[in-house]
């Protein structure tokens, strides 16, 4: 049962919202529709409140960067992203990039609506009633998989350039990071994408992060600020820098039909730079263990600064 309230607005503007949304969805179902130039347009009007054509007559520099043609994303310049997915979704990405940051953006009954229209014609997959609020950054945003009945609140980093699957009632508190990535400690450039996985119904809370290739099951909590590079077991509590689950819900016995960290199949890591090929090997050791002698890969020698 929901803890939430209906709410009502005039009918002039509930009609007026969904009219703009079906015209909205019918342009972008429609494969003649060139997205830039739809983009461009809409911003126009909605930022500026007057046509493209007006716009670039009085602030030219304004309309060139309603274009996402004059713009890059930082996925742009990576080599693991997939150039042409990305351009088929860097117009929407944009749209909802710059409609974050008006008024309309902060209305949930214009923003929330909004997104779940661009997310059908983003996202890999997205379920019914996904509800998004303001000012979540994705990486390519191609990638996302969402199920039924998720919410992802404020301020919320999906790095989904290795895949991020919310399954059904997922819920992504404001401040959470969620990655499919991670980085060599040697080496920046060795790159490793690994998907991360949340289950049905488990809740991320406020300002914690998920690192790349972690699996949180079915009913699990990972509580506020904790950093979790691992899995967490079906109704599992974790907590802490790292996370360790800490506690189980009290839940009536039975199986787990759905995200189960204990039996999810691994999703096999890609490695995104071809420099880089072979799987990454561990490349730390505890303060207290011998050194090595010569870390090959940079070239350093322990004990000597260069």
């Amino acid at each position: 049962m929901t803890w939430l309230k209906p709410l009502a607005i005039p009918d002039t503007a509930e009609q007026t919202y969904a009219a703009f949304f079906a015209d909205l969805e019918t342009k972008l179902s429609d494969p003649a529709t060139h997205r830039p130039e739809l983009v461009r347009d809409l911003l126009a009007e909605l930022v500026y409140g007057r046509s493209y054509a007006a716009l670039t007559a009085d602030s030219p520099l304004l309309a060139l960067n309603l274009d996402s043609r004059n713009v890059t994303f930082e996925a742009e310049y990576y080599m693991a992203t997939d150039d042409a997915e990305f351009q088929r979704v860097k117009p929407l990405l944009w749209l909802w990039k710059n409609v974050d940051l008006t008024p309309l953006g902060h209305n949930p009954l214009f923003g929330i609506p909004l997104r779940q229209v661009l997310a059908g014609h983003i996202f890999k997959s997205v379920g019914r009633n996904f509800k998004c609020w303001q000012n979540v950054e994705f990486s390519v945003g191609y990638n996302m998989e969402v199920g039924d009945d998720v919410v992802v609140h404020r301020n919320v980093l999906l790095d989904d350039i290795g895949g991020i699957e919310l399954h059904d009632g997922a819920s992504v508190s404001d401040y959470v990071n969620i990655y499919s990535h991670t980085h060599s400690v040697l080496d920046g450039s060795d790159v490793t994408l690994r998907k991360t996985v949340i289950g049905r119904g488990a809740r991320l809370t406020y300002h914690s992060t998920i690192l790349a290739g972690s699996v949180v099951s079915d009913d699990a909590l990972l509580a506020t600020h904790a950093l979790l590079r691992g899995d967490i077991e079906p109704h599992g509590i974790a907590m802490g820098l790292p996370a360790r689950t800490t506690r189980l819900k009290i839940r009536e016995a039975g199986p787990v039909g759905g995200i189960d960290s204990r039996t999810h199949p691994a999703h096999a890591p890609l490695k995104a730079n071809p420099q880089f090929p072979e799987p990454t090997p561990n490349q730390t050791r505890r303060i207290d263990e011998e050194a090595e002698p010569v870390l090959p890969r940079m070239g350093f020698v322990a004990g000597n600064k260069r």
